[in-house]
């Protein structure tokens, strides 16, 4: 089997394979680290590629499979993790120099499970600096090229993940989402990305943004995220606010359909500045929930949409305020919008905080009221196509030393409240962009998310289209 279409097989078909002595996991690591060799330079999506640890996790994989020993659901599948997550003996840098060189001493526990159920980890995904901005460029790694055009944004945080899924460099990419960053690259990289409920996957370290960080998966289909979400998901003691009930069998029930649903969409939630291309296209795929799927479809503008652009201009600087020691240790080695946020952070009291969070807890009230009405929300992942990577801000909105949300208003009310969100691919604009449209659900429903993304995913395959990498 060529590199090219091992690299998009999904991981549902790579592990039945393997499982049945079709492919072997070396040979299948070595094709993909082929393919990533040749094309990683132009792309510059790994922090950090592990060539000799995943032949060495391959050779034991095939060994325990010509033993008929008993085999995890991901056994001999490659999985990539993002630049943010500890990993044992493996440099995990937040793409700062002010991490650089630090090797943790265990794994996260999500990693530790992909571990478990067999993956095959085979590096560490880019980010930017820990994690701050919605794009694809740190002051460690440098610029992460989106594979549909060289130079332009592949997205936030998880930009290395969503680079790596877009470019078939094998089928699962782990993710985490603070403000929009799982949904943000997939929506750009034209792939799959789930930010699942607050808690469903264990955060640890324990994140410093008020429950706000959440895990997830980033994968050409909504099979391969059901997959390994349900191996990533459950509690786990060393995260306190992780949800104590274990996942559902999420793969088992991709083919549910969601017939009957109730559906709202919003093309600006009330107050956010869209692109006309990209709100055309996220209204024409919501259309397809109630003319293909059999949902109702009903256009709203919540009440709630227009306080969420305060609360994040506080919180977000506030909660980044946390590195002002490294503003005088690294000055012009730092990023310099992720400088300008954290001073923008500086200064606020604790009364003030205070007094913001409890605006922010009413305001994640009102967002849980607002589904008891509906079982999905749909709206734009993000407001623009993918720009140049060099830019904070496309050239043609309003610019901002540090403030990126303008053009990711749709994304951070559900890290807030909780609320699992998904951006599925749903078309392209006039220049060949990806574009995706948001699903969100009711907390707890990340299997009602699913099935929708699957249930649209059939009515529209997208995963057959792949950018040119030459």
């Amino acid at each position: 089997m060529d590199g090219e279409t091992l690299g998009y097989l999904s991981a549902v078909d790579l592990a039945a394979l393997i499982r049945t002595k079709q492919i072997s996991p070396r040979e299948a690591i070595a094709a993909l680290l082929d393919r990533i060799a040749a094309l990683e330079p132009r792309i510059n999506a790994f922090a950090h590629l592990l060539p000799e640890a995943a032949m060495a996790a391959a050779a034991e994989a095939e060994a325990a499979v010509m033993a008929g020993e008993r085999l995890g659901p991901l056994h001999g599948v490659p999985v990539t993790i993002k630049d943010l997550t500890w990993t044992k003996g493996i440099p995990t840098e937040f793409g700062s120099h002010s991490r650089a060189g630090f090797i943790p001493e265990t794994d996260a526990p999500m990693v530790s499970r992909l571990r478990e159920a067999g993956a095959i980890v085979i590096g560490k995904t880019t980010t930017p600096e820990f994690g701050w901005k919605g794009v694809s460029q740190s002051p460690l790694t440098g610029i992460t090229h989106n594979p549909w055009r060289h130079g332009l944004n592949a997205g936030a945080s998880s930009a290395g993940a969503a680079a790596a899924a877009a470019a078939g460099f094998g089928p699962l990419h782990q993710g985490s989402d603070g403000a929009g960053s799982i949904r943000m690259p997939a929506h750009f990289c034209g792939v799959f990305g789930i930010k699942p409920t607050y808690g469903r996957i264990p955060v640890w370290p324990a994140s410093n943004a008020d429950q706000t960080t959440h895990m997830g998966p980033i994968t050409r289909t909504v099979a391969d995220a059901a997959l390994m979400l349900r191996v990533m998901a459950g509690p786990h003691p060393w995260d306190h606010t992780s949800s104590e009930a274990p996942p559902a069998d999420y793969p088992a029930h991709l083919g549910a359909g969601i017939g009957g649903k109730r559906i709202a969409f919003s093309a600006d939630l009330g107050h956010a500045r869209v692109d006309p291309e990209i709100a055309a296209l996220a209204r024409k795929a919501a259309e397809v929930f109630a003319s293909d799927l059999g949902a109702t479809l009903e256009d709203v503008t919540p009440a709630w949409g227009k306080q969420g652009p305060e609360l994040i201009r506080f919180f977000w600087p506030a909660h980044l305020s946390v590195h002002e020691p490294l503003l005088d240790r690294l000055g012009d080695k730092l990023d310099p919008g992720f400088a300008a946020c954290v001073r923008a952070g500086l200064g606020h009291s604790v009364q003030e905080y205070q007094r913001m969070r409890e605006r922010k807890f009413i305001y994640i009230g009102a967002i849980q009221r607002f589904f008891e009405g509906y079982d999905l929300l749909l709206t734009p992942a993000v407001s623009v196509a993918a720009f140049p990577a060099e830019r904070l801000l496309p050239a043609h909105w309003p610019q901002h030393a540090w403030d990126w949300m303008s053009w990711a208003e749709f994304s951070y009310p559900f890290n807030l409240s909780g609320n699992p969100a998904a951006s599925v691919p749903c078309g392209f604009t006039a220049e060949g962009l990806p574009v995706g449209l948001q699903i969100v659900g009711r907390r707890f429903d990340d299997l009602g998310v699913l099935q929708a993304a699957a249930a649209f995913e059939r009515a529209r395959p997208w995963a057959a289209h792949r950018p040119a990498l030459g």
